[in-house]
């Protein structure tokens, strides 16, 4: 299939020619279509699977023939890096059409964006937080918006931006087309779908399955040696660029320090660093200047970068989606890639869950180094032993309890997870 069957504008096609786009991805073949067409549309996809250019090629479509200047379609992202990412490839799509797009975020000056906004604009692509405070500054007008698309949707409601959602909606005409992009579904996220799209068309493109070009392998580690093993893994293995992903701020700043220290070309992405600070994270990233990334999961919806060779969990996911999206940054565009997930023994309940999204038994490698951490594997026929319902016995009461305290289980059968290990 080819890019042609849509009937693009000659100038949305030569730009497509231009950036040696050919066929449609999966959701682009699906989507296009019913955007043009008029439909509201309920989006699952993992990252990587184009969905940028699903909903930005029929907006310019449908843009197109129409008034130029004012705000007809408005697309809400959830970090300042993916705004300007998307902002980026519309100027890249849209460079023969006269149409013209700015971005908002906060982090920035407000006055710059507020100019951008006088000298007229088809498409606006913003974070919530600083589109709200110009909604409620007057100092723009959403009063002509065709189309909405929320991108990334459920990670708005991780950020806690849902009631700044509902609050922007209040200023868009009732009567638009609405596109809705989420990588998973929570409830809250249904229930904002449900109140805001009209008879839409659902595109599923295996949001949950694991892209099949990407080797997953899995390490047993105690919390206090997983730095350790990073730092080995960094060093030994073939890795070109990376990211790391970690639970917290804190130490997504903490580690890339400790990955400088060692001499690894490292920098860290997270919500607490200034807008400079990120941008000149991410330029580094990009560039060269840095090979490894550290960053939480909010800041790395930012991440679009081609050739990532490997994704690091150093921390467990919370869910086996979250794991899904974050692996699926590798792998990308028919080229293969890497997953290393460090798990401890607080991780057994999420990875019968990403068993569950891998349709397999994940297999265990030994880390590195750190013999202490890979306990023998325990067979079948010990666990089945160990798991025998022991009979109750009953004891006459004659005083303090006397005699040997019942053992405990070892380390090596409290560590196991009940999942095959290569040793």
């Amino acid at each position: 299939m080819s890019f042609t069957v849509f009937k693009f504008h000659p100038q949305i096609q030569t730009a497509l020619d231009k950036c040696g786009y050919t066929a449609p991805t999966p959701i682009q073949q699906q989507a296009i279509p019913q955007v043009l067409s008029g439909r509201d549309i309920l989006g699952l996809a993992q990252t990587g699977t184009g969905k940028t250019a699903a909903f930005v090629l029929p907006i310019l479509q449908l843009l197109h023939a129409g008034p130029k200047g004012k705000i007809r379609a408005l697309i809400i992202a959830p970090t300042r890096e993916l705004a300007e990412q998307t902002h980026e490839y519309i100027g890249k799509m849209a460079e023969k059409t006269q149409m013209r797009s700015i971005v908002i975020y906060g982090g920035v000056s407000k006055h710059a964006q507020i100019k951008n906004i006088r000298q007229g604009a088809d498409i606006v692509v913003a974070c919530p937080g600083r589109l709200l405070d110009l909604v409620n500054d007057r100092a723009i007008n959403l009063a002509n918006v065709e189309m909405l698309i929320l991108d990334e949707a459920d990670h708005m409601f991780d950020k806690g931006f849902l009631p700044d959602i509902r609050r922007i909606l209040k200023n868009l005409p009732k009567q638009r087309q609405t596109l809705v992009f989420s990588a998973t579904m929570p409830t809250e996220i249904r229930s904002l779908a449900e109140d805001i799209l009209t008879d839409p068309a659902t595109i599923q493109v295996d949001h949950t399955i694991p892209t099949a070009s990407i080797t997953h392998v899995f390490y047993r580690v105690e919390q206090k040696d997983k730095t350790t093993l990073l730092k080995k893994i960094l060093r030994e293995k073939d890795i070109a660029t990376a990211i790391v992903f970690t639970k917290t701020k804190h130490k997504a700043k903490n580690l890339a320090l400790q990955l400088q220290k060692n001499g690894c070309k490292a920098t860290a992405l997270q919500g607490n660093m200034s807008q400079q600070k990120r941008q000149e994270a991410m330029s580094g990233f990009k560039n060269g200047t840095y090979n490894i990334m550290v960053a939480t999961d909010i800041a790395a919806r930012g991440i679009d970068v081609s050739g990532i060779s490997h994704v690091i969990n150093f921390d467990m996911p919370s869910t086996a989606e979250t794991y899904t999206h974050r692996t699926g940054r590798t792998g990308r565009a028919s080229c293969t890639g890497e997953a290393f997930t460090f798990a401890t023994t607080e991780d057994h309940k999420m990875i019968r869950g990403i068993e569950r999204a891998l349709g397999k038994n994940l297999v265990f490698e030994k880390a590195i180094g750190l013999e202490n951490n890979n306990p023998p594997q325990v067979t079948a026929e010990k666990r089945a032993q160990t798991q025998q319902p022991q009979p109750s016995r009953t004891r006459k009461k004659t005083g303090p309890a006397r005699g040997k305290r019942k053992s405990q289980p070892t380390r090596a059968a409290a560590f196991d997870f009940g999942l095959s290990v290569g040793v």
